[in-house]
């Protein structure tokens, strides 16, 4: 089971953010890879137009593989999304409107 089945099972259902909202979140993904290296960033373009970056590496040249830099640099930009949606989240709730 994962966490947000977890979440629903508990019934945690207060006003919170889900990994849909993250998903639908996000309109646009480009990624680059350094020649060379084993450095990936992912930039994810928001709906309102703000940019999150998220990056990845590995140490050994021999271990990368460039569609798992992909995945994991992406995950780490929607972990950004996370804690900016939670913050939005959060003022919303306190300003009274849950929407």
């Amino acid at each position: 089971m994962d966490i947000e089945d977890e979440i629903v099972a508990r019934g945690l259902l207060a006003p919170r953010i889900t990994p849909q909202d993250i998903e639908d979140a996000v309109v646009c993904s480009q990624h680059y890879q350094f020649p060379g290296t084993t450095v990936t960033v992912v930039c994810l373009t928001l709906k309102n137009g703000f940019n999150v970056v998220g990056e990845s590496a590995c140490a050994s040249l021999e271990n990368f593989d460039p569609e798992l830099g992909i995945r994991i640099a992406n995950e780490d930009a929607k972990r950004a999304i996370w804690k900016l949606e939670g913050y939005l989240l959060k003022q919303r709730l306190f300003e009274g409107d849950s929407e």
